[in-house]
C-alpha cells in the first residue's frame, strides 16, 4: 500500500465518521464542528485527486464562511431545540421508510450494473491539461461550457440568502427595539442632535 492510499483511507474514514456525527449529535454546535471536520477531510481528498483549487475553495468558502455562518445562526437564533427533537421523533418512522426505499434502489441499480457487465472496471479519466494551472482549467470549463449552470447556481444561492433574511425578519418580543431604515435615512441636522440645557449643579432625571 502506497502513501497516497494510506492518506485516502485516512481522509475517507474520518470524513465518513464526521458526516455521521453531524446528523447524530444532539448538540447543534457539535454538529457544526463535525461538519467543519468533514469539509477539511474532503479538501484532503481533493488534493489527492490533483484538484488543489477545489480543495482551497472548499476550505475558504465552506469552512471559512458557510460553516461559520451556521455556527452564528445556531448560537444566536432563538431556536427551541426541544421542539425540533419532538418533531424529529414524530416523523422518524417515515424518514426511516424513505431511507430504506432509497437504499434498496441504490442496491438494485449497482447490482444490475455489476451483473450485466456494463459497469466499467476502471473509470475513464479526464485529460489533465499541462499548459495551464488547475485554476485556469477549471475557469475555462465553468465560464465556457457550463456558464448557464454556473449562473443558475448563483441564482439558487441568492434565493437561499433572501429566504434566510425573510425567515429571520419576524416580529420581535415587546420592548425590543428594531431598526427603521427610512427614519434613519430621513434624519437631518434638526433631528440628529438634541441640545439639552442642564441647570447648574443639577443632574438629569431619568
Amino acid at each position: 500500500m502506497t502513501l497516497p492510499d494510506i492518506f485516502f483511507y485516512l481522509f475517507a474514514s474520518v470524513m465518513t465518521a464526521a458526516a455521521f456525527m453531524v446528523i447524530s449529535s444532539r448538540n447543534p454546535v457539535h454538529s457544526v464542528l463535525f461538519l467543519i471536520l468533514a469539509f477539511v477531510n474532503a479538501a484532503g481528498l481533493f488534493i489527492l485527486m490533483g484538484a488543489e483549487f477545489l480543495a482551497m475553495i472548499l476550505v475558504v468558502v465552506y469552512v471559512g464562511a458557510v460553516a461559520v455562518l451556521f455556527m452564528f445562526v445556531t448560537m444566536m437564533l432563538d431556536v427551541d431545540f426541544a421542539e425540533l427533537r419532538d418533531g424529529f421523533l414524530q416523523y422518524l418512522p417515515v424518514g426511516v421508510l424513505i431511507g430504506l426505499i432509497m437504499l434498496t434502489e441504490l442496491v438494485l441499480v449497482v447490482g444490475a450494473w455489476a451483473t450485466s457487465g456494463k459497469l466499467p472496471k476502471t473509470m475513464p479519466k479526464a485529460p489533465i491539461p499541462t499548459d495551464v494551472t488547475n485554476a485556469q482549467a477549471l475557469g475555462r470549463v465553468l465560464y465556457t461550457e457550463h456558464v448557464l449552470l454556473f449562473q443558475a447556481a448563483g441564482l439558487v444561492l441568492l434565493t437561499a440568502m433572501v429566504g434566510a433574511i425573510v425567515l429571520t425578519m419576524r416580529e420581535r418580543r415587546a420592548g425590543v427595539k428594531r431598526q427603521n431604515i427610512a427614519t434613519q435615512v430621513a434624519r437631518g441636522p434638526a433631528t440628529a442632535i438634541d441640545v439639552v440645557k442642564v441647570p447648574t449643579r443639577q443632574g438629569i432625571s431619568g
